[in-house]
């Protein structure tokens, strides 16, 4: 039986690490990340391992069941730093340990220094495997980069991967986003993991610039049905409203969050919560390294959520997930036919109401007996650690 959402699993505690570099900026992406900068990497990781042996010295820390070092473009790290900043984090034995990378910058020294410095999870940013959508995007890797850098990484002996789609460009066509995904499941190996996410527009970006590239709602609910149906068909199993996974193969970061354990967040943007409180460190990349130098704490966001709050709000993140919540959360009532299965005293979205997960969201009422009361709707991507994310 699933525990209560707001409770996590004991002994649960996730680590994030934000590597904000990239080589190039994509249209659509509005995330804590900086080109031009490559000065600050060696800086701002040894400001990274300061924050976490602070943190480790003085707490409140425990040993990481997961680890999540994202981005930005975590692959453009020298292997050697990489290195040093995971022998940083205390580890429980058999932690996950996860590190995105991108396939035009996936090396197989990356790789095997992640390999070493006990790295069991890669996370490759694909989004298209069509050349005109990958462009559309402002993506900067070609399709036949990422067979390069699923090769590596099954040459560096990675057990488990996971690979990003985005859909709904306008350059996009069903055939196209079809395309993509058998060209995914043909890898050699198959990815055992799978994210997709709609286009969104973020205020700032070059996408939210140029109205005519806005992706249409109506096309990005038909894509998903097409995602869904695919890698279904293909034994990949949703476990999150943007996730797939085969079984076992599911990221325990993310479970983690979305069962509302504790994470700490280090780097520029990242995102920390520890029973109810949320805090973030500085955005940028200078200030943050400036900070952990002068020993300022880098906090420059923080809110505790009440009982209320926290109870509603993990409802919400778990409506999001297969195991959903439990029945009595939900009015047992014809508007929402069709969006809701209940099934063994849960309430769990079917397909439809994936589609209309913040409508179903905000008729969330905690079970009596706990705290809670009505809110909105659950945020898209629950377990982005940075700013944007």
């Amino acid at each position: 039986m699933p525990t209560r959402a707001c409770e996590g699993v004991a002994g649960e505690f996730g680590v994030y690490v934000h590597i904000p570099f990239c080589t190039h900026r994509c249209d659509y992406c509005a995330f804590a990340t900086w080109t031009g900068r490559s000065a600050l990497v060696e800086p701002y990781v040894a400001a990274c391992i300061t924050e976490i042996c602070r943190a480790q010295a003085v707490g409140p820390w425990r040993p990481a069941t997961s680890v999540y070092v994202g981005g930005g473009t975590p692959s453009l790290l020298p292997p050697a730093l990489l290195t040093r900043l995971l022998d940083a984090i205390e580890r429980a034995p058999g932690a996950e340990v996860t590190v995105e990378a991108n396939p035009e910058t996936t090396t197989g020294e990356f790789l095997r220094a992640a390999r070493a410095a006990g790295v069991t999870r890669i996370s490759l940013g694909v989004q298209s495997l069509v050349t005109r959508v990958l462009a559309d995007l402002g993506r900067r890797h070609s399709p036949g980069s990422v067979a390069r850098a699923v090769g590596l990484v099954g040459e560096a002996g990675f057990a488990t991967y996971s690979v990003d789609v985005v859909y709904g460009s306008v350059a996009e066509n069903d055939d196209d986003l079809a395309a993509t995904l058998d060209g995914l499941l043909a890898l050699d190996p198959a990815p055992p993991h799978v994210s997709a996410y709609a286009l969104t527009v973020e205020p700032g970006t070059p996408l939210a610039r140029d109205p005519a590239r806005h992706p249409d709602d109506d096309t990005e609910a038909d894509r998903y049905e097409l995602v869904d149906e695919m890698l279904g068909t293909a034994g990949l199993d949703w476990y999150e409203i943007s996730n797939w996974a085969r079984p076992g193969h599911e990221c325990r970061h993310n479970l983690a969050c979305w069962r509302g354990a504790d994470y700490l967040g280090f780097g520029c943007a990242a995102h920390s919560h520890l029973a109810g409180h949320r805090f973030a460190n500085v955005a940028s990349p200078e200030r943050y390294i400036d900070r952990v130098r002068d020993g300022v704490p880098a906090v420059a966001m923080s809110e505790r959520l009440d009982p209320a709050a926290r109870e509603l709000e993990s409802l919400q993140l778990a409506l999001r997930t297969r195991d959903g919540v439990p029945a009595a959360a939900l009015p047992d009532s014809g508007e929402l036919a069709g969006l809701v299965a209940r099934r063994a005293g849960r309430a769990v979205l079917t397909r439809r109401g994936r589609l209309l997960a913040n409508e179903v969201a905000i008729r969330l009422q905690p079970p009596p007996g706990t705290a809670g009361g009505p809110g909105g709707g659950a945020s898209g991507r629950a377990c982005a650690h940075a700013a944007g994310g």
